[in-house]
């Protein structure tokens, strides 16, 4: 049954970024994930998370200026320096919090370079971080996000996805995978997840078309989380949504119990 993680950076945005944890253990989670804390002292932002005695299951790493639109630096041939050293205080982190997993977002293609050249640039560089990770016992994740929200981002379906996992070659570097994203972006959700479950690290979830919780839009999810059930996938899936309202007002479709496995039968869809 699925285990429910809650994403600090899009949820309980009513407070800063270090009272979210808390709140999300009021809540009833157990289990927690960020983006990049940019402007936060790393040291500040693990003390938050363990005072609230909530587990990170995964942290994204540095994806530059996201509010102004970056969606990643892997692909950035002027960021070598900037990764290199944004991956060590991640691997600090993950080690110190327990995180086995980290996000690495590819990022906007370049004006003036073919994509072929930024995907092989973003390859090789999850080829070099993927040894150091592994030390660590962390899972890298690289995402498909779609076109109609991010369209210059340079990987929108599965099969980019899956073309640059086997280019890497690294067993440690997965798919994470946003129904979210694949719904608005490609479709047919269950027949991708029966194929490349084996492939995916990790699951987040939000409705469509408006990025809201589940059962405010067109994903039937009760169905789509007993898919991902009887598939096996024995990871967490993460709660990366925009709250139509109050954060803990858009939880009322989860059980009250939301510390361990939760059937998609006793969810309040």
């Amino acid at each position: 049954m699925p285990r429910f993680a809650v994403n600090c950076s899009i949820l309980f945005t009513e407070t800063p970024l270090l009272e979210r944890f808390a709140r999300a253990r009021a809540a009833g989670f157990a289990a927690v994930e960020c983006w990049w804390p940019a402007d936060t002292d790393p040291d500040a932002f693990a003390a938050a998370i363990e005072d609230a005695g909530v587990q990170l299951i995964l942290l994204n790493l540095d994806a530059g200026d996201m509010p102004a639109g970056d969606r990643g630096l892997l692909n950035d041939p002027d960021a070598e320096g900037r990764i290199r050293a944004n991956l060590d205080v991640a691997l600090g982190l993950a080690t110190r919090l327990g995180c086995r997993k980290l996000n690495a977002l590819a990022g906007n293609a370049r004006e003036g370079e073919p994509r072929e050249a930024q995907v092989a640039r973003v390859c090789e560089r999850l080829r070099w971080m993927a040894p150091l990770a592994a030390e660590a016992g962390v899972t890298l994740l690289i995402e498909a996000i779609n076109a109609f929200d991010s369209p210059r981002y340079l990987f929108h379906r599965t099969p980019e996805v899956l073309a640059a996992l086997d280019a890497i070659g690294a067993p440690n570097v997965k798919y994470q995978y946003d129904l979210y994203h694949l719904q608005r972006g490609e479709g047919s959700l269950t027949q991708t997840l029966r194929e490349n479950i084996a492939r995916i690290g990790h699951i987040q979830i939000a409705d469509v078309p408006d990025r809201h919780e589940p059962g405010t839009g067109e994903i039937n999810y009760r169905r789509m989380l007993q898919i991902i059930d009887d598939l096996g996938y024995d990871g967490h899936v993460a709660l990366e949504y925009k709250p139509r309202g109050a954060t803990e007002e858009s939880l009322a479709w989860l059980p009250p119990d939301r510390t361990g496995p939760i059937a998609a039968a006793d969810l309040r869809l």
